[in-house]
């Protein structure tokens, strides 16, 4: 019980010690250091959405569990996968630009980094997570002066394994719905001023 006490006591010491840090801290800082600011709310209007996939993305086919590569996408036929993100980033872009009816005009460029999905062994398995990565450039749509970036963007998407991923489909969330979903929704925030740097 003393040993407890004791704890408790040495416990108090440390709190009543950091408040006092704390205090001291707050007194002597300059009181406009201490507001966050708000994250500034952009006021765009998107009217085109240019999409780089560059030649130099290395594509894998492979049923692995995490082929050591920048481009995995199941959600189309197989085919030309860079030009299958391109497509679907545009249609993402497009669709969020109907959202963003502000005041300045403005072009956004995306150029992909690295657009990892699952692959099938994965996806009707132990699932795991759409890794997208690009670099997000915005311009005055009139004097092509870039108001923001080009900075890079992550944007990362759960993807359920075995019988969840299964019922997806079945529910008509195809992995081609759900990350053009997605994506509309990240460019949405990404161009409204919600975004993070990473």
């Amino acid at each position: 019980m003393k040993v407890i006490r004791g704890i408790l006591v040495a416990l108090a010491g440390l709190s009543a010690a950091a408040c006092s840090n704390v205090e001291t801290a707050s007194r002597n800082r300059p009181l406009e250091t201490e507001l966050v600011p708000m994250a500034q709310v952009q006021s765009y209007e998107v009217v085109d959405v240019k999409v780089m996939v560059p030649a130099n993305l290395r594509v894998s086919e492979a049923n692995s569990y995490y082929p050591i590569t920048d481009i995995v996408w199941r959600g189309d036929p197989v085919g030309d996968r860079r030009m299958q993100l391109a497509t679907m980033f545009e249609e993402a872009a497009a669709r969020g630009a109907e959202q963003l009816q502000g005041d300045v005009p403005v072009v956004a460029t995306v150029v992909l980094e690295r657009f990892h999905g699952v692959t099938e062994k994965t996806r009707y398995s132990v699932g795991g997570v759409y890794d997208v990565l690009f670099t997000l450039t915005v311009r005055n749509a009139e004097t092509g002066e870039i108001i923001e970036g080009p900075r890079q963007v992550r944007a990362d998407l759960p993807a359920p394994g075995g019988m969840a991923a299964i019922r997806l489909e079945q529910s008509g969330q195809t992995e081609k719905v759900r990350m053009t979903d997605f994506m509309t929704m990240v460019f949405v925030n990404e161009l409204s001023g919600g975004h993070t740097p990473i």
